[in-house]
């Protein structure tokens, strides 16, 4: 079942090249006014006429008739590679006929950078390395909707990594023996956080206001609300949802001193950002979508800070 690649030796010299796992089978021809003939392996011999010399079982003499005399060696490995000579002994002189057997491997990954976290403006380096004969070709792809090819090599250097290089990576290894070997490499990438949109809408008084708070940070951001310079917490007229990256504040029967700017505020350990958002009365006119409504306050991201740091 295994492929057979044969080689006529009736030239002084022949290089075949075969696949590890294969089959090679060297023919060799003689004539009836041939008295001795041998196969060697550099200076092993390895049959001496039909005497078998080698101890290896993969290796056998292929006899169809007086005029062949071929050797086969099966599941061939790196350590078959090598000449093996056909000599031959007539009554007039010697003659030799030589093969030079090559192995090719296919391509095997056998180490790679293992999944790694690491800050926004780090410098990364991912490693793969890979056997083969001959030397495999490693290629890099971040397995994005592009999935752009990256560079070639055993190592892909990224300086200053930002966040759109997060991912998955791809690693290849080829040399066109077989199919390429492929590993990945997960690489994640933690930033502060950033306010995306804050929005809000009309409230009459009596009813529930809903104001609503989204933000993008790795690792997933802490959520607190402030009205002026006050912390809100859950409690029978306010309710603080949290699901990931999203946070709603919920007034339930709003009067009218719950009308006015409400802050929004995501923390994670390498940042703080925070927004305001109206809760406003149908009729004054304000903008229902405060995304772009951005304060800095100076106390807030002092009390924030504060506060990430009694908890640690």
């Amino acid at each position: 079942g295994f492929p057979v690649i044969s080689v006529d030796s009736q030239r002084s010299t022949d290089n075949i090249t075969i696949r590890q796992g294969d089959t090679a089978v060297i023919r060799c021809y003689v004539d009836d006014k041939v008295s001795k003939v041998a196969w060697l392996n550099r200076s092993n011999i390895i049959f001496a006429g039909e005497d078998k010399w080698s101890l290896d079982p993969r290796v056998e003499l292929v006899t169809q008739g007086q005029l062949e005399y071929s050797l086969r060696i099966q599941k061939v490995d790196v350590f078959d590679e090598g000449p093996y000579t056909c000599s031959i002994q007539t009554k007039q002189q010697p003659k030799t006929s030589q093969v030079y057997l090559i192995i090719q491997v296919p391509p095997v990954i056998y180490k790679v950078s293992d999944d790694i976290i690491v800050n926004e403006g780090s410098n990364v380096t991912l490693t793969c390395l890979a056997s083969g004969r001959p030397d495999p070709s490693i290629t890099w792809r971040l397995l994005n909707p592009s999935a752009e090819a990256l560079d070639v090599g055993e190592y892909l250097e990224i300086s200053g990594i930002v966040r759109s290089q997060a991912g998955r990576y791809e690693c290849k290894a080829s040399n066109d023996v077989s199919t390429p070997d492929v590993k990945y490499v997960n690489v994640v990438v933690n930033y502060p956080p950033y306010i995306k949109e804050v929005r809000s809408s009309e409230t009459p008084v009596g009813q529930a206001g809903v104001l609503h708070c989204e933000a993008s940070a790795v690792p997933q951001p802490e959520f607190e609300w402030y009205r002026d310079e006050r912390r809100l917490s859950s409690s029978q007229s306010v309710s603080i949802q949290i699901s990931g990256s999203r946070t709603l504040l919920v007034v339930a029967n709003v009067t009218e001193d719950d009308y006015g700017n409400y802050t929004c505020v995501a923390t994670n350990r390498l940042g703080i950002h925070n927004a305001s958002v109206f809760l406003y009365k149908p009729g004054t006119g304000r903008d229902i979508n405060a995304s772009g409504c951005v304060c800095q306050s100076f106390w807030l991201l002092l009390l924030s800070v504060l506060s990430a740091l009694l908890k640690c």
